[in-house]
């Protein structure tokens, strides 16, 4: 695996930005796979997901995060919680600062990491209905901190604009290492908690704001074949209003959310997926400790 005739580098660096900054649909693209959970809706990520990029001699370990907020609930806390650990543990921060920003988020962010000695690069988002002159006065604006950046990369995934510079950026700041994981592997995850995430994100896209906050989705077992996976999961929500919700006049909200799941379950795994998909009421799951750690949120 590890050939010693040839300097290789490996490390881990953390996606840090607000809710909503692209962090997902950067890392989607730099790995070629859908992997990491997209939604328009904030905080729809949860928990830290090691997605793994070969680039040249490196092994880029990204570490997707929640994104930075304020915590006011339990689970809020987890999810902060999720944010510190990813930035004590890594060798190097992304910090994505989307082009309509003010410099105050990449100020509160400077005063997150100060103390924690942690390198960093500006990833400059949400270019592609920017102007030109509009990004070079925001890449202007970013030089009275050039003494706290590695640099500042405009980055476009519909323009395919920054991909390369980003992961020579990236490669130059990593430490001498061998690999740290199988260069075939693209994540840590197993593929329960991939599934899982898939079906969750189907719940965020289809149905209204108040439903996602409070549900989570437990798969219940997978059976494999060379074919067909067969799913069979059970979305958890707090209220029984919620379940009429999720269920729908006629079981239209559920078919909805089953038929938007099974087709992302579908390109992720390359075979046929049949899902097999229920609704049960935790009450106050989210609310409670043991509630939380029983849907692996250990606080």
């Amino acid at each position: 695996m590890f050939d010693e005739s040839v300097e290789t580098k490996a490390g881990f660096v953390a996606v840090i930005g607000r809710p909503n900054a692209g962090k997902s649909t950067l890392l989607n693209h730099v790995v070629g796979e859908k992997l990491a959970m997209v939604s328009k809706k904030a905080q729809a990520t949860r928990k830290r997901m090691n997605i793994i990029v070969m680039h040249e001699n490196a092994q880029i370990i990204f570490v997707d995060t929640p994104g930075i907020h304020q915590k006011e609930k339990l689970l809020n806390q987890f999810m902060m919680d999720e944010v510190f650990k990813a930035i004590g543990d890594c060798d190097l921060i992304l910090f994505l600062a989307p082009i309509t920003d003010k410099l105050t988020e990449y100020e509160k962010f400077l005063n997150l990491v100060e103390s924690k000695g942690v390198k960093h690069i500006v990833v400059l988002t949400k270019i592609d209905h920017a102007k030109q002159g509009d990004i070079l006065k925001k890449l202007g604006e970013y030089q009275k901190y050039q003494d706290r950046f590695e640099a500042v990369i405009p980055f476009s995934v519909n323009k395919k604009v920054g991909k390369k510079q980003l992961l020579d950026e990236i490669t130059k700041h990593l430490p001498y290492s061998p690999y740290l994981y199988d260069p075939e592997l693209l994540t840590t995850q197993n593929i329960r908690d991939i599934y899982k995430e898939l079906i969750r994100e189907s719940i965020y896209e289809n149905l209204s704001d108040e439903i996602p906050y409070e549900s989570d989705v437990i798969v219940d077992r997978i059976e494999e074949s060379d074919e067909m996976d067969r799913v069979f999961a059970t979305i958890i929500v707090e209220k029984e209003t919620q379940k009429g919700m999720i269920v729908g006049q006629k079981g239209a909200g559920i078919k909805r959310v089953g038929k938007f799941a099974r087709e992302q379950l579908e390109l992720f795994s390359g075979k046929k997926i049949f899902l097999d998909l229920h609704v049960a009421v935790k009450k106050g799951w989210s609310k409670n400790k043991e509630g939380l750690e029983e849907f692996g949120y250990i606080i």
